[in-house]
């Protein structure tokens, strides 16, 4: 991902313009408000003039009107400064871990998973989903366990490249509890903007929420 320094700059370039633009707009349709009312004033009828009230009425209308134009605009370019400073904010995480329950991309590299089983369970099973929802491997391991490591080998070799979803069923005297997707750690490649938010996208172009992750951290240095 390329991040241009200058971006900040030129944003704040691009409101002033908008709202010099917009000042321009308001004086020139002032301009035309003032040649419309002396018509108006000429070919009003002597017998009944136009009341001062009216031409007040009038002014305060129009002034409300271009007052809330001028609004709109400026909180355009605002909305445009916050979603700018939300992507600079966040381009920071990438090439970063981010811990969210989305599919992790497999290359040979283990995976680190955060499974979470009930708290009443006596025994859980982590579940490996392939892209296409098949499962492809089922694991027992320990209530207590913090984080595990998917190492996505077999006796016939590796697991395929690919993205792969994990799921943690919870059992209590044999009786299965509930399952529920784990949180697994997953790299951070780009800080993407779409219809005004920014959405983090991780290894195999899956899309993540800022508000989905849980936790940040430094790559592992796997020996």
């Amino acid at each position: 991902m390329e991040i241009n320094p200058n971006t900040t700059a030129n944003g704040a370039s691009s409101a002033s313009s908008s709202s010099g633009s917009a000042t321009s707009g308001i004086s020139s349709d002032f301009e035309t408000f003032l040649r419309m009312l002396t018509v108006q004033l000429e070919n009003q009828d002597p017998l009944e003039p136009v009341k001062s009230e009216d031409f007040a009425v009038q002014l305060a209308t129009f002034s409300g009107v271009e007052q809330q134009v001028l609004t709109n605009d400026l909180l355009q370019d605002l909305a445009g400064q916050m979603t700018l400073t939300g992507m600079a904010q966040y381009a920071g995480w990438v090439g970063m871990e981010a811990r969210a329950p989305v599919a992790a991309f497999f290359s040979g590299a283990p995976i680190t998973i955060a499974p979470e089983p009930e708290r009443t369970a006596d025994a859980a099973v982590l579940v490996v989903r392939n892209e296409a929802g098949d499962e492809i491997d089922r694991l027992a391991m320990n209530v207590s366990d913090d984080l595990l490591q998917w190492n996505g080998q077999f006796d016939g070799g590796a697991a395929p490249t690919g993205l792969y979803s994990f799921e943690v069923e919870s059992y209590r005297n044999d009786e299965l509890l509930s399952s529920a997707p784990v949180d697994v750690y997953t790299m951070i490649v780009e800080a993407r903007q779409q219809n005004g938010q920014t959405v983090l996208i991780t290894a195999g172009e899956v899309e993540v929420s800022v508000n989905d992750i849980g936790a940040l951290r430094e790559p592992l240095q796997l020996l």
